[in-house]
């Protein structure tokens, strides 16, 4: 990725982090994952080596793309450069949910909260983990604290919606 690249993707980047856990969907238009049966995804052994100013962005773009075993190599090695970084700890959680790996993205979300605080987009992320596993009354306890949080966020607000339809689908059955 050229430096010409990197900088312009840098801003998407952030919000794509933000915005993606809102829309993931299945073919048919439902959330794909609300349970944790789906089996862990495996990480890569290795992956391309960066320079640490670089592996941040790296990972965020690897998460953008989808590729979220590699994004987690990117954001392990970010941690490790910049053990304080509370956004990479929270790419890291982000990235070990999406490949089901809950027990590593629990330690990772431990991390970011020491880093983070009390921030809508902290709760937010710990809310769609708990969706990812299943646990729909963790997710909106979670969902309502980043509301509260930060009232106005699109991406909040849609996580909520998401979790109501997606509950008055299931009563409707």
């Amino acid at each position: 990725m050229g430096t010409i690249e990197k900088t312009l993707a840098t801003p998407l980047l952030l919000v794509s982090l933000l915005l993606l856990p809102a829309c993931q969907t299945g073919e048919d238009g439902l959330l794909s994952s609300w349970s944790n049966t789906t089996p862990e995804i495996d990480l890569p052994d290795s992956v391309e080596a960066y320079p640490d100013a670089e592996v941040l962005a790296v990972a965020k773009a690897q998460f953008a793309r989808g590729n979220y075993g590699h994004a987690a190599r990117y954001y392990e090695r970010a941690v490790e450069v910049a053990p304080n970084n509370g956004e990479a700890w929270l790419g890291l959680a982000a990235s070990y949910d999406r490949v089901r790996r809950f027990d590593l993205a629990d330690r990772a979300y431990r991390e970011a909260g020491r880093y983070l605080g009390n921030r809508p987009e902290y709760y937010n992320n710990i809310g769609y983990s708990f969706l990812l596993r299943g646990e729909p009354a963790k997710a909106r306890a979670n969902f309502l604290k980043a509301q509260e949080l930060d009232p106005a966020s699109a991406t909040i607000n849609n996580n909520l919606d998401m979790l109501r339809d997606g509950a008055a689908r299931a009563r409707a059955g």
